[in-house]
């Protein structure tokens, strides 16, 4: 069979293509009306041939973005290339770079930019990138990051995918991305799995996104941005107005909204807004040189091509979608010789409206054309409308609206704006501990694990690629390990893998709570993690102040009566025991003992949250938890919540909760932990279980003899920074005050001033320092001349220029 138009290439392709793929590629959303109209709209429209012209022969070439293009033709942004051939990207790379003209690389590439780039520099190929903007904007960033390294040209943020449309061939298909096929370029290191697009966009695309986008993606690159899926001309007037290099006129294939107008009916009305300004593009039902010829003259200066291009790289790999490009350009010279264009600029709309115009669009129906002129303004609203956008705040969930929140975000904003600042902000790890190598190491470590306790390969990789149990995979060791180093002898099965130790809190919480009148008990100051987790469920909290030794167990005692006779009912107490965040308090022996002696006494749960005591130096007290096991077994009120973030590393996302509390008819409370999760995160990365199971297995499940070397580097700067502290600050009326931890990452400092957001704008603009507020961890006020110091991730030498500028700063501050 002759292949002599992108029809017959499409009629070959199905022909070769299984019948899911094909819908993939070829359905549109809902009854696929806007799908339709795509290419019906270019069958409406009329050319109308300039003769006697002196034209001469047409010549396609263009230039866009200061690029030149053998014609006015890009290959538009389509997924995963692997699903109609192997080749894949690549392919189509090559294929594009031999036509001269770009490709527009997807988000959701099969291939790798490695693989893409190689393609594209052995045919001289043109890069752009397609972006989506997730909820993670450290995806994104990523990416952006990634593909500028690639050598890509400029990027296509697509604006009409808050989620994919609904698709129904997909849907009646049970649609899912082969196993062997991912998202080369993306790492996403939670959520859903990317094999079913639609649920993964539901999770991952952020739907809140809006023109501060654009403002966000200009920090981190100055490569030109277009903007996809602009239908109306204030549309396209704001994208120009806010700075964008180009639009593309575009309903996604027909794959988002079910009714929007064609993109051709759409386009004059667009190009006219624009007015030249930058690049106008159009996206949707080209299928002939005729199709671009129509395109360029109702305002275009080019066009993209999805499909039809896919369906030659179906056909025959790199030379069927090479095959496709050329029949499209040479049909497009065709159209020009006929139709008296020599050049593609002589193509576009006249501005003085001149009667040889090359369209006739009476049957078109296209879009009517702001009277207004041709970059209208976007009107502000109406004192008396309320428009549906933006959401008020108020209308949000009240935990959106928490003071919390905005002081977090400043911290941020303050960190990176002072990137040279001595930080004694971020409570992290010291990074120089950490090797690349040895997360692959422990994963090949915990692979070799399950291959010796008898699991056939298969059996293997799907512990590896599949989601996965909601209680975790590394449960046993875990409950080793909490042998070895906390003579804690748990089941497996009482035990939750989680998400850190923050969605374990959660989990607890969302367990336990289950009245108006549960209340929280908190010791204050308090990690804020816990509040923002409470806040978000609705959680009333009740503080338990800390004296200057610590929590004094009375107080709990005398809290509880209070809200009792208050109407409420005190359903857990959470407390961080040893080295705690951010006042580095630990609570003594009896005390413990006399806490838990309360707790049992009025049935009240204790979240004991410990990350800190395996990097500690010096003997450890036992955790609530092994205190309980050893004095009153059967009683047992200890929730304890770890996390693997400081004694393993933070990347891995790794926590657990051990909950062997006997509920009622349904076995351990960590079965029911485990049902929520399955509601939440589905389950922990098997990848990152992998890793730190490795790395259990590997120190045979003692942390504490791993994390030696880090315990005595955050001892010694511990005594270094109170040492710096007594050199910059001898006793006197008005000097700042301090507490001396025996371990953790935190020490609070007092101070004769307010310790505020203004102080800190001071501190790291004038100074160079960094620290954070106290007062962000009294929720009921409090903390307001106090600060807190980290000094685990710092060099001895940042510890002692960061005290000299601190100093430096506090003295000028009192005076």
């Amino acid at each position: 069979m002759s292949l002599l138009t992108l029809a017959d290439y499409e009629l070959a392709a199905r022909a070769r293509l299984p019948r899911e793929v094909w819908d993939f590629v070829a359905g549109g959303a809902l009854d696929e009306r806007t799908l339709a109209a795509n290419l019906d709209a270019f069958d409406r429209v009329r050319l109308l041939p300039r003769v006697l012209a002196g034209a001469g022969a047409a010549d396609t070439a263009t230039r866009v973005l200061g690029r030149t293009w053998a014609a006015p033709i890009a290959v538009a942004p389509c997924a995963y290339h692997a699903l109609v051939h192997p080749d894949a990207e690549p392919a189509t790379v090559r294929a594009a770079g031999e036509a001269g003209v770009p490709l527009v690389l997807s988000t959701f590439s099969s291939s790798t930019f490695k693989e893409v780039q190689a393609a594209a520099v052995d045919a001289g190929g043109m890069l752009w990138q397609q972006l989506y903007c997730f909820r993670d904007r450290a995806v994104t960033e990523r990416l952006v990051r990634d593909a500028q390294d690639a050598g890509i040209e400029a990027f296509v943020l697509t604006v009409d995918a808050p989620h994919l449309g609904r698709r129904l061939r997909d849907l009646r298909n049970g649609f899912r991305v082969p196993q062997a096929i991912r998202a080369a370029n993306l790492n996403f290191t939670q959520g859903p799995d990317t094999d079913s697009p639609a649920e993964h966009a539901r999770a991952a695309h952020d739907p809140g996104v809006d023109w501060a986008v654009l403002d966000w993606l200009r920090t981190i690159s100055d490569l030109p941005i277009l903007l996809k899926g602009i239908l109306t001309a204030s549309a396209a007037a704001r994208a120009v107005e806010a700075g964008a290099d180009g639009v593309i006129v575009s309903n996604h294939g027909g794959r988002q909204l079910d009714g929007a107008p064609a993109t051709l009916e759409a386009l004059p009305a667009v190009a006219a807004a624009v007015a030249r300004r930058v690049p106008v593009l159009l996206d949707g039902g080209v299928r002939r040189g005729v199709d671009v010829l129509a395109a360029l003259a109702l305002g275009a200066d080019g066009v993209l091509v999805g499909r039809p291009v896919l369906h030659g790289l179906a056909v025959d790999g790199s030379v069927g979608a090479r095959d496709v490009m050329a029949l499209l350009t040479e049909d497009l010279r065709d159209a020009m010789t006929l139709a008296g264009v020599a050049r593609v600029a002589d193509t576009l709309p006249s501005v003085d409206n001149r009667p040889d115009t090359l369209v006739d669009t009476q049957q078109l129906r296209p879009l009517p054309i702001p009277v207004s002129g041709p970059a209208p303004a976007v009107a502000a609203p109406s004192a008396r409308s309320t428009p549906a956008l933006p959401l008020r705040r108020s209308a949000l969930h009240a935990s959106l609206s928490d003071p919390n929140l905005e002081t977090m975000a400043f911290l941020n904003e303050i960190t990176d704006r002072h990137p040279d600042a001595v930080s004694f902000a971020p409570g992290r790890p010291y990074e120089g501990f950490f090797e690349v190598e040895d997360v692959f190491v422990a994963m090949r470590g915990y692979l070799e694990h399950l291959e010796a306790s008898g699991r056939t390969p298969r059996a293997v990789r799907t512990a590896l690629y599949q989601y996965g149990s909601s209680a975790g995979l590394i449960r046993d060791l875990i409950a080793q390990s909490l042998r070895a180093d906390e003579g804690m002898d748990v089941a497996p099965e009482s035990i939750v893998v989680t998400v850190g130790a923050q969605e374990g809190m959660i989990l607890a919480l969302r367990a336990l709570f289950a009245e108006p009148e549960d209340v929280l008990l908190v010791c204050t100051p308090c990690y804020v993690g816990i509040i923002g987790a409470a806040k978000l469920l609705d959680i009333r909290v009740v503080t338990v102040p800390e004296r200057a030794a610590g929590l004094d167990p009375a107080d709990v005692a005398d809290a509880i009566a209070r809200a009792r006779g208050e109407g409420l009912r005190p359903r857990a107490l959470y407390l961080v025991p040893d080295h705690s965040n951010p006042s580095g308090s630990t609570l003594s022996l009896p005390d413990r003992e006399r806490l838990l002696e309360i707790a049992r006494e009025h049935t009240l749960p204790i979240l004991e949250d410990s990350p800190y005591r395996l990097v500690s130096p010096g003997e450890r007290l036992p955790t609530l938890k092994a205190v309980e096991m050893a004095r009153a077994p059967r009683d047992r009120v200890v929730v304890h919540i770890g996390s693997f973030a400081k004694s393993v590393f933070p990347g891995a996302r790794v926590g657990y909760v051990v909950a062997d509390q006997p509920v009622d008819g349904a076995g351990l409370l960590a079965g029911e932990l485990a049902r929520i999760k399955s509601m939440v995160t589905v389950n922990t990365p098997t990848l990152s279980q992998a890793a730190v199971g490795g790395m259990l297995l590997a120190c045979d499940g003692r942390l504490s003899a791993l994390n030696q070397r880090a315990a005595e580097l955050y001892g010694g700067n511990l005594r270094l920074l109170l040492n710096e502290l007594r050199a910059h600050f001898p006793p006197g009326p008005g000097a700042p005050t301090w507490n001396e931890p025996s371990g953790g990452f935190f020490l609070k400092l007092g101070v004769p001033f307010a310790a505020d957001n203004a102080a800190l704008a001071r501190s790291a603009e004038r100074y160079g320092v960094l620290w954070t507020p106290m007062a962000y961890f009294y929720p009921d006020g409090g903390g307001e001349r106090e600060l807190r110091l980290s000094f685990s991730a710092l060099t001895p030498e940042q510890i002692r220029e960061g005290v000299a500028r601190l100093a430096r700063f506090v003295t000028a501050q009192t005076s």
